[in-house]
C-alpha cells in the first residue's frame, strides 16, 4: 500500500527575527519548496537521528 499521509493537525509557534524568517522564506522560494514543508522535514529528521536516546 502507498505510504499512508497523516492528517496535520496541530501548530508548532516559533519566534525569530525578521531577517532569518525573510531569508529562510526567499531562500525555500529560491528552492521551490516551503518554509512549513522545510520545517517538519527537519523535525523528522531530528526525531529519527534522536529515537534510540
Amino acid at each position: 500500500m502507498a505510504k499512508e499521509k497523516k492528517k496535520k493537525n496541530s501548530q508548532l509557534i516559533i519566534r525569530l527575527n525578521k531577517e532569518e524568517k525573510d531569508a529562510f522564506i526567499d531562500l525555500c522560494d529560491d528552492l521551490d519548496t516551503s518554509a512549513a514543508r522545510e520545517v517538519r522535514h527537519f523535525i523528522r529528521k531530528f526525531l529519527k537521528q534522536h529515537e534510540d536516546d
